[in-house]
């Protein structure tokens, strides 16, 4: 779309507020899942991180990294996305933040039955956020 100039923006959750200040991705896992195999559940989410400090620290090369991997051919699409993304904020906003707003359009929107407190209290556990926080410190 952006080769043929068919875009126009109309918000842009990376800056306009209040989205901005939320995450706009998680990652979510099966609590099954989670609890018999911790440690390959750690390993997945440090990867997750790692990779997302790596496209903050080095756009260009994740760019070419994603050219090379043929998920696109234009590398300067891919170098001008990766730069848009503020990857570097996982440490700064508060994920349960995160999913208390998001959690309440959805309720609001009559999407999702339980309150956001509901949700957070029953469905999150930040364990291994907060162990690799302190474990990748910049």
């Amino acid at each position: 779309m952006r080769a043929r100039h068919f875009n126009h923006v109309i918000f842009n959750s990376t800056v306009d507020r209040p989205w901005s200040q939320y995450f706009c991705c998680m990652l979510s896992g099966n609590r099954d899942y989670v609890g018999k195999s911790p440690v390959a559940t750690k390993r997945v989410l440090r990867a997750f991180l790692k990779a997302a400090d790596l496209c903050a620290t080095e756009p260009a090369r994740a760019a070419r990294t994603i050219v090379d991997g043929g998920f696109t051919d234009r590398y300067d699409y891919a170098l001008a996305a990766l730069q848009e993304v503020q990857y570097d904020k996982w440490r700064e906003y508060d994920p349960e933040d995160t999913l208390r707003y998001y959690a309440l359009r959805l309720h609001e929107a009559g999407m999702v039955k339980s309150d956001p407190n509901t949700i957070i209290a029953k469905g999150t556990n930040w364990r291994f956020l907060n162990e690799l926080k302190r474990e990748l410190k910049a």
